[in-house]
């Protein structure tokens, strides 16, 4: 492994990744970028790219090689393990370049990758809601496992479940009614599941909360400490996300087989859509990309729903009693 950030005349393209990595890995430590990236990012370099086109020279990084290697991975992997393979050459490539290494990123010219027909993304309407909670609610794997909780404060909020699930109570306002969304869940090598900051600006966002999750939450609360989390394991630490998801496709049934965490934020965007809300507002609701530059910085960021959540009437308690709500 290389020990500096120079190239002598028979560097090869795993020095290369390996320098732009370090690169990375430093941003993710300074908290501009995410540490759980770069553990991907590392990851599939040693695994896709070393073994096969590891020892590559400069002077054999063209176009037409690159574009052979990584139409040969989307075919055997995929689109998804292509899509990140591409990143980490380009953004390598594109160092090479910046140090005159190359003459330009040979990576920009490869073919396109593409994903292929999707199937449309489907959301609950306010019924099949409210028979999936119904579901949850007699299901005794599902209130020990917290799931009903858990399902309606996604109902109420659309947030991410990472995010759902690295809410600490010093976040919530119950007074107010309104929740800051600033952390999510991630699982990072050598150090496990830690409370993360969001991806982007664009997540970070203050929400209203409908009256009834409000209530919810207030029955949940009873005194715990501001830095205990709202919906944690059953030791009181963070939950894995792709553990939590599992346990709800175990007890969603066939009706539900469709229905993952996610579809709780395209169920929110529909119901919001249908109500006549605008798309700037739904996007701040589900903290998406800015709709445009001129809104973001002429309207500014303001708390969802500025006297009522638009989600309020929405999906309250269908249960009640000791066992729900108890954490997982």
């Amino acid at each position: 492994m290389r020990t500096d950030d120079t190239f002598g005349p028979g560097a090869t393209l795993e020095d290369a990744v390996r320098v732009w990595l370090k690169s990375f890995r430093s941003m993710a430590d300074n908290g501009r970028r995410k540490r759980a990236t770069y553990d991907q990012y590392e990851r599939y370099a040693r695994v896709e790219i070393f073994p096969v086109i590891g020892r590559l020279r400069f002077t054999e990084l063209t176009t037409g090689r690159l574009d052979v290697f990584l139409s040969g991975l989307y075919e055997r992997k995929g689109f998804a393990t292509a899509k990140v393979v591409r990143s980490v050459l380009s953004g390598t490539c594109r160092m090479l370049a910046r140090r005159d290494l190359l003459p330009s990123n040979p990576v920009r010219d490869v073919g396109r990758l593409e994903q292929g027909r999707r199937k449309p993304p489907r959301a609950l309407t306010k019924e099949e809601a409210l028979r999936f909670l119904a579901l949850l609610d007699g299901s005794e794997y599902a209130r020990r496992n917290d799931l009903p909780d858990l399902m309606r404060f996604l109902l109420a909020t659309g947030v991410r479940i990472g995010e759902a699930l690295a809410l600490e109570w010093r976040d919530v306002d119950l007074d107010n009614r309104v929740v800051q969304i600033d952390w999510t869940v991630s699982r990072v090598r050598g150090l496990g599941l830690i409370r993360d900051k969001v991806k982007t600006e664009t997540s970070e966002r203050t929400l209203r909360l409908p009256d009834w999750c409000v209530e919810l939450l207030r029955r949940r609360h009873n005194d715990i400490a501001p830095d205990s989390l709202v919906f944690p394991n059953s030791v009181g630490r963070l939950r894995d996300v792709g553990n939590t998801g599992k346990m709800l496709r175990k007890v969603r049934g066939d009706d539900f087989a469709w229905v993952k965490s996610h579809t709780a934020r395209r169920t929110v965007a529909t119901l919001m859509d249908g109500q006549g809300l605008s798309a700037r507002t739904i996007a701040d609701q589900l903290g998406h990309a800015r709709p445009s530059m001129t809104q973001d910085v002429y309207m500014g960021r303001r708390i969802m729903g500025a006297v009522q959540s638009p989600l309020d009437g929405l999906f309250p308690q269908v249960a009640d009693g000791d066992d729900v709500g108890k954490s997982a």
